[in-house]
């Protein structure tokens, strides 16, 4: 029986892989939507590696780490100073010349956006030996202030980052599988990840660490894992997230950043990595959909007063509000989604026991 359910769930999950990639092709050959779809399908698949690569962290690991956004950075000026072409770079860094080194260095997108990850990661390390020791909110706070020193670094390191100008002129990918490529093998190793030996000692020290350490887990080594990989694909994120926008400041890595993926996982499932795939898409798309509240509207000659910029997201939180109310776990909770699922989800309510209404005949 067990074993039929899993073929069930593995048939949903390839007949849901096929229609996408169905949709992505037909995207990326612009035989149906425009640039502007594929630009916000695009970014939603960044979210996605970001926010799962979270999830691993706060929930699945029971760390409470909010240093997404300077991880994001690291991996985002990575690409941007190693790929934008070395012919451009004095039109960009032209109030204070580039480090002569670095000057010299271009290398394909893919090896910057691996030493991105590499490099996030590294300092996670680094970060997460001192700041691990800590839990709960004294965790959050720490990881925080880190990710804000990230950021202030990159903004005074003039000759490496161009300091507040920013760098642009990133070459941007010219098909969708590039993003969603990346965001499928990312979700891919974090859910083989979790079914593993270290996936099963992340759950043991987020239900009970003290538990976990009597049963002989390493405390301290599997939250730095976790705390790395994490960083490692946030670091993947912020790269392609550079090749998207084609220019990266420091003033897109502002720590609010972090709280759009805290948004995600809380929404889709503290433990769950379909419900946050769900919750990043709903997200990214829910916001653009809404955006038109943000300009001006009038109707029979007067001037709706609320429709002005900053009124989506009132919306958009009272939406999510509403949801939190009926999901208080989330889309999914800690559960997957699953093929039972889907038809519990479609199936219409039995009818009544003709006993119950009225006797035998």
């Amino acid at each position: 029986m067990i074993n039929q359910k899993k073929e069930h769930n593995i048939a949903a999950y390839i007949a849901i892989f096929a229609v996408l990639a169905v949709l992505i092709v037909l995207l990326d050959l612009k035989i149906i939507g425009d640039n502007y779809i594929r630009r916000v399908l695009n970014l939603a698949a960044i979210y996605t590696i970001v926010s799962v690569s979270m999830n691993l962290v706060n929930g699945f690991t029971g760390l409470f780490s909010l240093g997404q956004a300077g991880f994001m950075a690291i991996g985002a000026y990575t690409v941007a100073i190693l790929t934008v072409p070395i012919e451009k770079r004095d039109a960009i860094f032209y109030v204070i010349p580039q480090n002569p080194f670095l000057a010299q260095i271009e290398i394909p997108f893919v090896a910057a956006l691996i030493l991105g990850g590499l490099l996030a990661a590294l300092v996670a390390v680094l970060i997460g030996i001192p700041v691990l020791r800590l839990k709960s909110d004294y965790l959050a706070i720490a990881t925080l202030g880190f990710s804000e020193i990230i950021r202030i670094v990159f903004t005074n390191a003039k000759t490496i980052t161009n300091g507040a100008l920013g760098i642009k002129s990133i070459p941007e990918m010219p098909t969708m599988w590039v993003f969603f490529g990346v965001m499928i093998i990312s979700v891919a190793f974090i859910v083989f990840l979790i079914n593993s030996s270290y996936g099963r000692a992340f759950k043991a020290i987020r239900e009970d660490d003290t538990a976990a350490e009597a049963m002989g887990i390493n405390l301290f080594k599997h939250k730095v894992l976790s705390f790395a990989i994490g960083a490692f694909f946030a670091g993947i994120g912020g790269g392609l997230l550079a090749s998207l926008l084609g220019t990266v400041d420091p003033k897109q890595f502002y720590f609010t950043m972090t709280y759009n993926f805290l948004l995600i996982i809380v929404l889709g499932g503290m433990g769950s990595i379909s419900g946050t795939v769900i919750a990043s898409f709903i997200v990214t798309v829910g916001l653009e959909v809404l955006r038109f509240f943000d300009e001006p509207l009038t109707m029979f000659g007067f001037n709706i007063p609320l429709f002005r910029a900053g009124f989506r997201m009132v919306i958009f939180s009272a939406l999510l509000m509403i949801l939190v109310l009926f999901f208080r776990n989330g889309l999914l909770g800690q559960k997957e989604l699953s093929w039972g699922m889907v038809k519990r989800l479609f199936r219409k309510k039995s009818p009544r026991n003709n006993n119950s209404e009225g006797g035998a005949a």
